[in-house]
């Protein structure tokens, strides 16, 4: 839908540009979930140019992590100079004192989100080589390192669980030391919203505020977490096998990461993600993610 952007945030978005530029129309993309996202038109020095406004408006998010603005810049910067498929950093306002609000202004993308595809193992297997592709890149020096994001070790079984033991056992093994793993540049959040598709392809990976260096299997874990949840576990292990058959360095699963991903969401609350709704995918009752979610924890437990 159209945006009424207010002066100061246009002057900056025209002041950040190298030459003549022109505002010509903003339209908010309701698929943002952690951020307002708008897609801004531009006439620079006459030529037609597509931007991506993304400002941090989440003031609890900002409170806890003050340097989320500053975090993505340095990701942009990393992936782009690996010539890594992400957008180019344009600008940034980290304390958000020239925009109004802590935001950055990139490039924007050719390609859609797609979480239908019509052949869902050549669609696994584009998302494998994507993941493939950053995780070649070392990240030595970048300035974020993993964490977890849940780190209660006082954890319960949630109570719509059919699978209590499964869920015990889970919560066991992520409060245990974590396993060796490869580290490298990581997205963090690497899952299907956040990939953009043309022609069948993958054509840009987006959202780079929480990438660091660590441990490949995170980013393996969260994809597959997703993926079981939009369809089935066999989907999340069809796109594991496709990982495994692409990566061209050592690769070692481990179910720690999995489960990892289900225990950092508790206690909850269980609920279709914002983005597969914006993006017009079939509602998934509570019910239905419940069961999905308990079917995962229950296959990947099966694996120790």
């Amino acid at each position: 839908m159209p945006t009424e952007l207010d002066q100061r945030v246009k002057k900056w978005i025209v002041g950040a540009l190298p030459g003549e530029a022109r505002l010509r129309w903003a339209h908010h993309i309701p698929a943002g979930t952690s951020a307002r996202l708008d897609a801004i038109d531009v006439l620079l020095d006459g030529k037609r140019v597509q931007l991506v406004l993304r400002r941090f408006t989440d003031k609890q998010w900002l409170k806890r992590e003050p340097d989320l603005v500053a975090h993505e810049a340095a990701a942009l910067a990393w992936a782009s100079n690996a010539n890594l498929k992400v957008p180019t950093l344009v600008a940034f306002d980290s304390e958000g004192d020239q925009s109004g609000t802590p935001a950055t202004l990139t490039t924007k993308l050719p390609g859609l989100t797609q979480l239908r595809p019509g052949d869902i193992t050549a669609w696994v297997t584009e998302m494998a080589a994507a993941a493939v592709e950053i995780h070649r890149l070392d990240a030595d020096g970048f300035p974020w390192t993993y964490r977890r994001f849940n780190v209660d070790e006082d954890l319960e079984v949630p109570g719509w669980s059919r699978e209590p033991d499964a869920w015990h056992r889970a919560i066991e093994i992520v409060n245990s030391p974590p396993p060796k793993s490869r580290e490298c540049f990581i997205h963090r959040d690497f899952h299907p919203s956040n990939l953009l598709w043309l022609d069948g392809k993958v054509s840009g990976v987006v959202d780079w505020v929480n990438a660091c260096k660590g441990p490949v299997g995170i980013d393996i874990a969260w994809c597959r977490h997703n993926l079981a949840n939009l369809y089935n576990v066999g989907v999340a292990d069809e796109f594991l096998d496709a990982y495994t058959k692409a990566a061209d360095f050592e690769f070692n699963y481990d179910p720690y990461w999995d489960l990892m991903t289900v225990v950092e969401l508790l206690p909850g609350p269980l609920t279709m993600y914002g983005g597969w709704v914006a993006e017009g995918f079939p509602f998934i009752s509570t019910d239905v993610l419940a069961e999905r979610v308990d079917e995962y924890v229950a296959s990947v437990v099966s694996r120790l």
